[in-house]
């Protein structure tokens, strides 16, 4: 019985060893990519956009009714960081400041939940309400809650952007 030839291997010749360890880079690659992205995921934005998701949905319809009720009212609210500083103006349809009682803004991150806080404004004269608060640079969401003893609170919000200072 006669044995088949076999064929010598010539230096830079690819072979199955090579087509292996191209096959194991390629999905090492893959992998590491995804156990990368997952861990991104997992350890940057918990997803929490409402605590009850249930809750929110039963109330949705009486924030609705408050946002076109506000909004037939013709108030304006307006948000500005301004040397460090808060400011948030409300006036009524004639320009004339409104008989706000409290004045609360609740500040996060797009994504996110480091660096989330809640601020009480006060008074400044005129519908302006502001507080010193020394916010870091990029994106901040801003829920304003302003608060009347005749009337339901009134709901503002605004994106505020802020650069780096130098």
């Amino acid at each position: 019985m006669t044995q088949a030839p076999t064929l010598p291997t010539r230096k830079g010749q690819f072979t199955g060893w090579h087509m292996l360890a191209v096959m194991v880079a390629f999905f090492g690659v893959i992998v590491s990519v995804n156990f990368y992205m997952a861990f991104s995921a997992i350890n940057s934005w918990t997803g929490l956009v409402v605590e009850n998701s249930y809750v929110a949905s039963q109330q949705f319809n009486t924030k609705l009714a408050n946002a076109k009720a506000q909004t037939a009212m013709g108030w304006q609210g307006g948000l500005a960081y301004e040397n460090r500083t808060l400011v948030f103006t409300l006036h009524g349809p004639d320009n004339a400041p409104l008989p706000v009682q409290t004045v609360s803004i609740a500040l996060s991150r797009p994504i996110g939940v480091s660096g989330d806080q809640s601020v009480a404004l006060t008074a400044a004269g005129g519908g302006t309400y502001t507080a010193p608060l020394d916010l870091d640079a990029g994106v901040w969401n801003a829920q304003i809650v302003a608060s009347f003893t005749d009337q339901p609170d009134y709901e503002h919000h605004a994106r505020l952007v802020i650069g780096t200072q130098k």
